[in-house]
């Protein structure tokens, strides 16, 4: 049906490359010896602006696209900008698969998410368990933006046979990873929660003013007083007690840690999509698959949010306690992807939990200002 032979010429598109995802993507692809890529910043082109989208379409006519372009957060943003999520996703999406089948884009890949899964479908997690139960509240209208995005590329191959496919990423972490701990996922919350807990415990106010002068919370950079950094680093579950003898911090976690999450390095994620986009459709099995291809990607293994906990504080080197707060909420007790689609077709994770943690600690983590 489909003939698809990737060259190191071909011209590929990765929207949002200089986000975690599509950086990843964009790393992995130079590796690989492939010269022609394209991106573009959100700056220099707005993927919600559909005379943007058609212009930058007709100009640089790519054959290959990697929709890694959307607007993501963690469960406090996702429940507070519930009309950003589902608008702007829903407005890339439409434009950058639209303008792909209008230029005769030759495959596209779109990057879902683990999360719109049904919030009670059994466990692990299959591709055929989307759309059948209520969705999370907390993130339903990320969760509706990006099935529809999943259902366009579907119904685009169906009626205009087209090559476009979707993948479903459990949760992710790496390089470029989000550290604003009002928007970020539960790992480098973490990380830099205790990374900022452990220079408190140290007085090591140098690096805690440079850790909030490159990223602020609340407003609060490293120029604020100490007793302001205190205040906003308390009211973030980092509280620090002066004692006679020796000083104290308690990094403070939102739920019971009893859920469990399933975690892949983002340059696995990248190394699965340029895997499947290389991959003749011809190849995918059962054969509907070819009409509405979808794929779980995911490492197959779990931890609960308590060991993780250790896990990065023991990296660390964090020496205080760890409290958690369990009058707030924890939300899915359980996601584990099952992979085993992807998995038949010759791919599989390479980067243990334990080791992407220890390397992101070693190399510093870096915060992403986007």
């Amino acid at each position: 049906m489909f003939s698809v032979v990737i060259s190191p010429n071909s011209k590929i598109f990765i929207a949002g490359h200089n986000g975690m995802v599509g950086s990843a993507i964009w790393r992995n692809l130079e590796s690989k010896g492939y010269t022609n890529l394209i991106g573009r910043s959100s700056k220099e082109l707005d993927l919600r602006n559909q005379a943007q989208v058609e212009a930058f379409f007709e100009k640089e006519k790519p054959e290959y696209v990697f929709l890694a372009a959307a607007k993501v957060g963690g469960i406090l943003a996702n429940d507070t900008y519930r009309a950003e999520f589902i608008y702007d996703n829903l407005q890339i999406q439409n434009n950058v698969i639209h303008q792909s089948y209008v230029h005769g884009v030759k495959k596209l890949l779109f990057l879902g998410s683990s999360c719109i899964y049904p919030r009670d479908c059994p466990q692990p997690m299959k591709e055929e368990y989307l759309l059948t139960g209520e969705l999370e509240q907390t993130n339903e209208p990320y969760a509706i933006a990006k099935i529809a995005g999943i259902k366009m590329c579907e119904s685009y191959n169906r009626q205009y046979g087209t090559n476009f496919l979707s993948v479903m990423p459990t949760n992710l972490y790496g390089p470029g990873d989000n550290y604003n701990l009002e928007t970020s996922h539960v790992l480098p919350a973490l990380i830099r929660k205790f990374h900022l807990g452990k220079n408190l415990e140290d007085s090591n106010w140098g690096a805690i003013r440079s850790d909030l002068n490159k990223m602020p919370i609340n407003r609060i950079n490293g120029t604020s007083s100490k007793d302001e950094i205190l205040n906003v680093l308390k009211s973030n579950g980092i509280s620090y007690k002066e004692g006679l003898k020796r000083s104290s911090v308690t990094v403070v976690i939102w739920g019971t840690g009893e859920p469990l999450r399933e975690f892949l390095h983002v340059y696995d994620l990248a190394g699965a999509c340029i895997f499947l986009m290389a991959t003749d459709p011809n190849n995918l099995s059962p054969s509907a698959d070819i009409i509405s291809p979808l794929f779980n990607i995911g490492s197959g293994e779990e931890i609960a949010i308590y060991d993780l906990a250790i896990l990065i504080k023991d990296t660390i080197g964090f020496r205080g306690d760890i409290v958690f707060d369990k009058s707030k909420p924890d939300g899915t007790m359980k996601k584990l992807l099952d992979a085993s689609k992807l998995n038949k077709l010759g791919w599989k994770h390479s980067l243990e939990l334990k080791q992407g943690i220890k390397a992101i600690v070693q190399s510093g983590y870096s915060l992403n200002n986007e």
